[in-house]
């Protein structure tokens, strides 16, 4: 069975290839223009070695930051903290039309779309299970719609909540 590295590997392997190749011919025309053949081919060899040494030595860390990080079936843990910040956002912006700054300020068609927008992301499958519940409870406090500290107090719950999960992989 033949070695097939991933696409993280080959993208690595041909800018490894190009740094090597760029560093012998550098190596090549400095050496010549320093004495001739002799000094060209001993450091096209010296720059080329080194170029693939310092990439040799430098492939874990450079295919580390190229590995998506551990996340909620197979999608990266950005991803998963990319939506609850959604969730967050999206119920923040519900909240903003339940008590808005101006009296009559929001329609109850906007308020509407609002509320069917945070509860649509706060459904999602992929979110952590303590996100969700905290979701849950915003939007429950939301709807009631008569207490704004009660609201402002699940909002900061919430928050709290999606920055505890933070790189943690799951729900």
């Amino acid at each position: 069975m033949a070695f097939v590295p991933s696409v993280a590997g080959r993208i690595h392997l041909a800018i490894t290839f190009v740094l090597v190749t760029c560093g012998v011919l550098v190596g090549a025309c400095l050496g010549f223009l320093a004495g001739g053949r002799t000094p060209a081919l001993v450091a096209a060899t010296a720059a080329g070695v080194g170029a693939g040494a310092g990439a040799l030595l430098a492939r874990r860390q450079v295919l580390a930051h190229l590995r998506p990080a551990g996340g909620t079936a197979g999608r990266p843990g950005g991803y998963t903290e990319g939506v609850s910040d959604a969730v967050r956002v999206s119920i923040a912006m519900y909240q903003a039309a339940v008590f808005p700054l101006t009296p009559g300020g929001v329609g109850e068609e906007e308020r509407a779309a609002r509320r069917t927008v945070a509860y649509r992301l706060a459904a999602f499958d992929g979110l952590p299970l303590a996100v969700r519940l905290s979701a849950a409870a915003a939007l429950e406090a939301l709807d009631q719609g008569t207490d704004p500290e009660r609201a402002q107090a699940a909002m900061k719950a919430l928050s709290l909540t999606v920055y505890e999960h933070r790189g943690t992989a799951g729900p």
